[in-house]
């Protein structure tokens, strides 16, 4: 038989998983939008490929028509998957073989020894 602080502790579960969902919805929104904007300004198109980063964290990686790429982050990996979707962007299951050969890295990464994030210097 169900108490009423049984059916109380139900409903504060689900308000948070709610509120949750709601966050997520929101960052996958906005990280689709940074995904559209990438593949308009590098070539058109974009591929991808997710990675759990850590802390429940997802990296997604993006390299464009042009070899260009960069990195965004989303708070979950539903959050990210549901971002790629919205974006239509392409999803590889591995960062090697034919998306890392389209990646076309420059003097700054050289320099740095690190990727390139999304808004940062050019490539070139």
């Amino acid at each position: 038989m169900l108490t009423m602080a049984d059916t109380q502790q139900a409903a504060g579960s689900a308000a948070t998983a709610t509120k949750a969902e709601q966050r997520a919805d929101k960052q996958a929104v906005r990280l689709a939008k940074q995904i559209r904007a990438f593949a308009s300004a590098h070539g058109g198109s974009a591929e991808g490929q997710l990675a759990h980063i850590g802390l429940g964290r997802t990296r997604i990686a993006l390299v464009g028509a042009n070899g260009e790429w960069g990195n965004l982050v989303a708070d979950s990996y539903p959050a990210a998957r549901k971002a790629a979707e919205q974006a239509g962007l392409s999803l590889q299951d591995d960062f090697d073989g034919e998306l890392a050969a389209k990646v076309r890295t420059g003097r700054y990464e050289w320099s740095r020894m690190a990727g390139i994030q999304i808004g940062g210097p050019a490539n070139s």
